[in-house]
């Protein structure tokens, strides 16, 4: 399995003085559009990844691909690389978890993207919010990722000829250490043939191919110039556009970048700056537009390449998003620049925090004391498909159908705000004064309701409480009864049945002592 892109961090701002010195050298280079519009030039571009499976979808690779740490065994807590879990409400085949049941009650089930009908939806969100293309994201085919890599792009082409949008082909070249004569064997008898599909991207008459990976001064792309370089050209020469994902310092051959990559990086037609885990706040996207990609820009523009910026919408899990006013300035910042195009990382892309596809609303349908962020993690109300109707907003923007505007026009919910109880104390941490024989606190909150919380001693006072691992409003606490039970008005000994139910109104102070929050906040993942 590859490894992720995020594992790699950054640890310099962007506003180094060698950054800003280098800015300074080329403002005098003015922006302008080296392609006319195409596929990627003037559009929105997409990262899709399509890389999740189940057991029983009849995926090559098996079990919980990209789901789980073991995939051999289901996405749960303890086993999980999950940290936004999906709106599941548009999916018609869902496969069950051993993750809690969601704070409704309902069971935590995951979408597979080796099902026909989970592309279709996601191609078909796609055409409903603006998203132009798909870069299919392809690690080394030559493992045993491979036969099911191979059937995505089938399933992706469908998708796109199906809703009118267009694809092509990104390799990701992470850990692919026989890149260099196996990239071209796989593009000559595999991928090059999905080129006669009227849904695959071409630019300037060409079909694109990005190359993701070249310069990375990870040890997992351990690639020289030369072999780089002599890729780039062979790819060019077989007529195609060909783009580079490049390191976020590629100008400046520094921190994320080798040294020495400079001819190899002017050799695409077009760049594409990484900038996933780059920047946390507002601040320090504004820090790079001034001491990175404003140079960036001026460097493509003299050289008659392509400037095609990564934007993205923030790290969910991370508390990056503002109820996306982080996306929205990353969107501003490099429409404002004068972009060719925009590439949004990611698009479904579930397990590292960074999707714009349809994702939980509330705790109510996110697996209860699972510490999954849902979309209102900050106190504000979002729809499911908030992130890609900013897409949308942002592609009109870039296509001036919208005027220029830093203030995000895209209101985060539409309709009536999604209910955002659930079971906020399900599976989360509770304690008691005493415990009578075999009825611990934490059956309070074990989804089960036939099992009960029960005090020792025969006689008040008694106390139990839950942790909810954050601050939420409440103004009333349920404690329900197993069924069958009657009615209880002189409880001795104190009993609490399972389904305790913290239920939070419109924001208000907390008024319950089942709101305190833990002394170290609960990790993102």
């Amino acid at each position: 399995m590859a490894v992720s892109r995020r594992t790699f961090v950054t640890s310099v701002l962007a506003s180094s003085a060698l950054a800003a010195a280098s800015t300074t050298r080329l403002l005098a280079s003015p922006a302008h559009a080296a392609s006319p519009p195409g596929d990627v030039v003037g559009k929105v571009t997409v990262g899709y990844q399509g890389w999740f499976s189940a057991p029983g979808d009849s995926a090559p690779i098996g079990g919980w691909w990209h789901w789980s740490r073991d995939r051999f065994q289901p996405p749960s807590p303890a086993n999980t690389t999950i940290v936004s879990w999906p709106d599941m409400r548009e999916y018609t085949r869902s496969y069950p978890t051993a993750y809690p049941n969601l704070g409704n009650g309902s069971p935590a089930t995951l979408f597979s993207s080796y099902d026909q009908q989970t592309v279709d939806t996601h191609f078909r969100w796609m055409q409903e919010y603006g998203c132009d293309t798909a870069a299919l994201q392809r690690f080394n085919p030559m493992g045993d990722e491979g036969p099911t890599r191979d059937a995505m792009t089938q399933k992706v082409r469908s998708a796109a000829e199906r809703y009118g949008r267009k694809f092509y082909i990104m390799y990701d070249v992470t850990d692919w250490l026989s890149m260099q004569s196996e990239i071209k064997t796989d593009w000559t008898t595999k991928m090059s043939a999905h080129t006669a599909s009227s849904a695959y991207a071409r630019q300037n008459g060409k079909p694109v191919v990005c190359i993701w990976g070249f310069g990375f001064s990870e040890p997992s792309r351990p690639f020289t110039p030369g072999p780089c370089l002599e890729v780039v050209n062979w790819f060019k020469a077989q007529g195609c556009y060909v783009i580079g994902g490049v390191p976020t310092w590629w100008r400046q051959g520094i921190e994320d970048s080798r040294p020495g990559f400079l001819d190899v990086y002017h050799a695409f037609h077009a760049i594409s700056p990484w900038m996933v885990y780059r920047a946390r706040t507002v601040e320090e996207l504004d820090s790079y537009y001034n001491n990175v990609n404003v140079g960036d820009m001026a460097d493509c523009a003299a050289r008659g390449i392509d400037y095609l910026p990564c934007v993205m919408p923030g790290d969910l899990a991370g508390g990056h998003r503002k109820h996306g006013d982080f996306y929205w300035r990353h969107i501003y910042n490099m429409v404002r620049l004068g972009s060719q195009g925009l590439y949004v990382s990611m698009f479904d892309e579930y397990n590292e925090g960074n999707q714009i596809a349809k994702t939980s609303e509330t705790q109510a349908t996110t697996p209860a004391g699972a510490n999954i962020r849902a979309l209102d993690e900050d106190g504000v109300a979002c729809s499911a498909d908030y992130y890609l109707r900013i897409t949308g907003d942002g592609g009109r923007m870039l296509k001036g159908q919208l005027a220029l505007t830093p203030v995000r026009p895209t209101p985060p919910m539409v309709g009536t705000p999604p209910p955002t109880g659930g079971n906020l104390a399900a599976g989360r941490a509770a304690s008691a004064s005493s415990q009578n024989g075999p009825f611990p606190a934490s059956n309070a909150v074990d989804s089960d309701a036939n099992s009960y919380w029960e005090s020792g001693g025969g006689a008040f006072p008694h106390w139990w409480q839950v942790d909810l691992g954050a601050s939420h409003p409440v103004n009333r606490l349920v404690l329900r009864l197993p069924s069958g039970w009657g009615a209880r008005t002189r409880p001795s000994p104190c009993r609490a049945a399972s389904t305790a139910v913290p239920s939070p109104p419109s924001p208000g102070p907390p008024r319950s002592p089942s709101t305190r929050r833990p002394a170290t906040p609960s990790p993102a993942r």
